[in-house]
């Protein structure tokens, strides 16, 4: 059985499923106010961690994933996006070579996009082959805003002077 709680971060509201098995769902939600309840202890940890993580206090997550129904493909992107450092960035068609086919970098960009797990599988760090930002299902800004988090000196807005 699921169980499920929610989380107010930064960046805003995020429900998390979960059981025995691992971590299933990370999601943010347009939910106002952010659901406030008890967590279960299946998911404290991920709670835990993702606090850490916005507070700038965690760069690896150390949760079980429950994957469930994804397709042997689907889970080796989300495998090969674990491997991206905290602070770096990736783009897809580095992906697609990794998992052996420079074809496959739309089918890496779908992958990406159908991540059920954000922050902790972080697809953010994902980026096209030239630099650019790209494909974020919570938007390019909140793209941004989770690189700068992991990487200010790379990431960061440039602000204006007048």
């Amino acid at each position: 059985m699921l169980a499920t709680a929610h989380y107010l971060s930064p960046f805003g509201c995020f429900c998390i499923q979960g059981s025995t098995k691992g971590i299933r769902k990370v999601q943010l939600v347009d939910t106002k106010p952010c659901p406030a309840g008890p967590i279960a202890p299946v998911l404290k940890d991920c709670v835990v961690q993702l606090d850490e993580y916005f507070k700038g206090q965690r760069q690896d997550f150390d949760l079980k994933l429950d994957w469930e129904g994804a397709t042997d493909f689907h889970k080796a992107v989300w495998s090969a996006l674990l491997e991206i450092p905290y602070g770096h960035t990736t783009s897809y068609l580095k992906i697609a070579e990794k998992l052996g086919d420079p074809k496959s970098i739309r089918a890496v960009g779908q992958a990406n996009r159908r991540n059920p797990v954000a922050i902790i599988v972080p697809c953010h760090r994902v980026i096209a082959k030239n630099g650019d930002l790209q494909g974020y299902f919570y938007g390019l800004d909140m793209k941004r805003r989770l690189l700068e988090l992991e990487n200010p000196r790379s990431f960061a807005r440039q602000g204006s002077l007048f």
